[in-house]
């Protein structure tokens, strides 16, 4: 689905308002894709106030948001080994009310959790403000609102 940054913004608010916790999104696409775009909209919906820097080089951040959930924005670009996840508490993410977001996702490696959601961003062109934005189920994450075509899935 091609989709303008506008309507990437208004499907993450909807994506934070709505999705069922706890939830990981793993947001995969190349430099100046959209990730961040996406991880702030989402953050967002879920009530998060004030600014949400990328987390590039802290690689971690936490939000509180509405009603006692958690926004958790991670950022594994500089990650040298997917071994290093667990000095960021990798293995507590995703198990109470919680919004795992992790742009480059593909750094964890094996790491990554069995029920998820993928959700590829590739720009169309240099300069775009269009996304072809794919999405593809892995597992039996909580249901992801708001996208307008039939999900992919791999199960």
């Amino acid at each position: 689905m091609i989709l303008t940054e506008g309507e990437v913004v208004r499907w993450g608010r909807r994506i934070g308002r709505e999705v069922g916790t706890p939830v990981f999104l793993g947001i995969r696409g190349q430099l100046g894709a959209g990730k961040s775009v996406l991880a702030r909209a989402v953050a967002r919906g879920a009530g998060v106030e004030g600014a949400i820097p990328s987390p590039t080089f802290n690689l971690l951040f936490r939000y509180p948001a509405r009603d006692g959930l958690e926004v958790v924005h991670l950022d594994l670009y500089r990650l040298r080994d997917p071994d290093e996840l667990f000095e960021l508490g990798w293995e507590e993410l995703g198990h109470g009310p919680e919004i795992v977001l992790v742009e480059w996702p593909e750094r964890a490696g094996d790491h990554l959790p069995e029920d998820r959601w993928d959700i590829h961003l590739s720009g169309l062109e240099p300069g775009s403000q269009r996304r072809m934005v794919k999405v593809h189920r892995v597992g039996t994450p909580p249901h992801l609102p708001g996208f307008p075509v039939t999900l992919e899935q791999n199960s």
